[in-house]
Parts: C-alpha cells; structure tokens; sequence
C-alpha cells in the first residue's frame, strides 16, 4: 500500500519539474566569473551590486556572419554571459540569421518552447508531431511563429535576400540537439551500419555525409 502512495506522489510531482524551477528571489544576476555548480542557472552576484546595466544588451542589434557556417545561418543569443540579469529567470532570447538558400536544420529543443518573429526575409519553417505530422507554413516579416517544446522544427531561406528572426524560449538552458549532426557527426560516431539501415541507404552513403558534416 505504502509503494501505491509513493507511486501516486511521484506521477503527480513529475509535470511539475519539467520546467526551470521558479526563482525565490527577485532577480539573480549572474556571476560569470564564478565556476561553481548551481541548479537553478549560475551563482549569483551581490545583489547590492546589481545595476541596470546587468538587465541590458545591444548583442542582437548586429546581424551574425553566415558565410563560415555549415548550414549558412548563425545563432547569437541571449546567454547570462551576455545578459547577467535574464540568469535564474526561465528566458533566453536569440537572433537568427540565414543567408539566402540557407537552413536551420532540424533540430529540438528538449527543454524549450520557442516562439519567433521574423526580422526580415521570407522563411519556410515547420516542425513534426509525434505521429510524424508536418506542421508548414511560408512566413515573412512581422510574422510570427510557435514550436512546441522538443518537436523537431527547422526554419529555411526561401526568398531572394538574407532573413533575420527573433526567437524566444522559455528555459535558460533550453538544449540544442541538431538532428544530422547528432546522427552522422557525434563522438564516438554512431556505427555506420546502424545509419545504413535507419535511413535505407549504403554504407559509403553513411560515411559520405559523416565526412560532408565533419564528423569521424
């Protein structure tokens, strides 16, 4: 009878912790210099030295440099590095920039719920249930968008110019797991005939992407 309750505890405490836990302070400004573990973000400073200054950032303002990316995009978000105030807070917000032709490949967030805001351009962007259902549409700017929490989703260049976007999550630590280079570029790598089998194509198929992404 006792296993039945505890059991019954359990189920119901679980939902509960599946997001950041709240703060149980007004802010926790980061202490960036600071190593040490903490559950909820990062150490926090003195709240006495706190200012402004540590709940601002221009980081966004400047578009990011897709020429050197694989993919043709760049990620800069807005990490308590950055942004010492958003720590403990349950946010982070970023700027995506995609250069014409440009992906961001399928990927999941597995602690995060994301919404995004396009800056400028025309996108292409989606995400799959858990039937396998695609969920597309073609957005441009001033639209917005919404990925549920750790669906598969991309976002693709489909107009003749570079695309911007704003996005937000609802995590601090929301996890970025980028489908293709977790399959073919992980370390140690995934064995090739697993991948042969998964996607139906040969082995020199396998190690081909594996080298075009960089993998071992």
């Amino acid at each position: 009878m006792a296993y039945f309750w505890v059991s019954l505890l359990l189920a119901l405490l679980v939902p509960t912790i599946s997001a950041d836990p709240d703060p149980l302070q007004d802010f926790c400004v980061a202490d960036t210099s600071s190593s040490a573990f903490f559950m909820n973000g990062l150490p926090c400073i003195d709240p006495s030295k706190a200012s402004a200054k540590h709940f601002t950032t221009s980081i966004l303002s400047t578009k990011g440099n897709t020429s050197d990316s694989l993919f043709g995009m760049s990620v800069i978000a807005t990490t308590a590095d950055v942004l010492p105030g958003i720590n403990t807070l349950g946010l982070i917000m970023g700027r995506v920039d995609i250069a014409v032709g440009g992906v961001l490949p399928p990927h999941t967030h597995p602690r995060a719920s994301e919404i995004i805001y396009v800056l400028e351009g025309e996108l292409k962007v989606g995400f799959v249930d858990t039937t396998n259902k695609l969920f597309s549409a073609d957005i441009k700017t001033g639209d917005v968008f919404v990925f549920p929490k750790a669906l598969v989703h991309f976002a693709q260049n489909v107009g003749n110019s570079p695309a911007s976007l704003i996005a937000v999550l609802n995590t601090q630590t929301l996890g970025t797991s980028i489908i293709p280079l977790a399959t073919f570029a992980s370390n140690p790598a995934i064995p090739s005939s697993v991948l042969s089998k998964s996607f139906q194509i040969n082995v020199t198929e396998v190690e081909t992407i594996r080298k075009n992404l960089g993998g071992n």
